[in-house]
């Protein structure tokens, strides 16, 4: 089943009062008709064409809606997604930049704390070169970069850079350690 066939199985009314019912609760053909208010035969028409296309499912509970049909309707509908790699070489580590990097922008900082080391990490290892100098608008310019469109801002970005030596500030110039000296903690 395509978007276009539920898009088009929802165009008529008699169904989405029969959808809403055992959404709602109504667990037999029965309490559809008594709750829709619709003639049974009408009733009956429009829950056999919502089982058919997997929409409502019977079992031994009485009707329920298959919300695993509009899972996988929805993945399909969405394509494939692409596993994006952002060449740690590290599965887990994949896995945190998946969620919370997308398409080079920053959508959200991690609650966790190591999360969020490790995408602050990754994001001070993507913008800055080691031992270069940076001007403070130059971080800033480079950090809104990973900002656009997301919930963190540039300077809690550039705050926690600093912080976990990520950066290094001296007299308004930044500069990213040579040595790997980021803590930890």
């Amino acid at each position: 089943m395509t978007a276009e066939d539920v898009i088009g199985l929802f165009a008529d009314e008699t169904r989405v009062r029969v959808f809403a019912a055992v959404a709602l609760g109504a667990t037999s053909a029965t309490e559809v008709a008594e709750r829709t208010g619709l003639p049974t035969r009408d009733a009956l028409v429009a829950l056999r064409r919502l089982e058919d296309r997997e929409v409502v499912a019977a079992d031994a509970g009485g009707l329920a809606v298959s919300y695993d049909s509009f899972r996988r309707l929805a993945r399909d509908a969405a394509g494939p997604r692409p596993a994006r790699d952002h060449g740690t070489g590290d599965e887990r580590a994949e896995a945190v930049l998946r969620t919370f990097l997308r398409d080079g922008r920053l959508v959200k900082l991690p609650a966790q704390w190591n999360r969020k080391k490790l995408v602050l990490r990754h994001i001070a290892e993507r913008s800055f070169e080691p031992g270069r100098e940076y001007s403070e608008k130059e971080v800033d310019d480079r950090l809104r970069a990973w900002c656009e469109g997301g919930r963190a801002d540039h300077v809690t970005l550039r705050r926690y850079l600093v912080d976990l030596n990520h950066l290094h500030r001296n007299d308004g110039v930044y500069r990213r350690p040579a040595d790997g000296t980021a803590r930890s903690d």
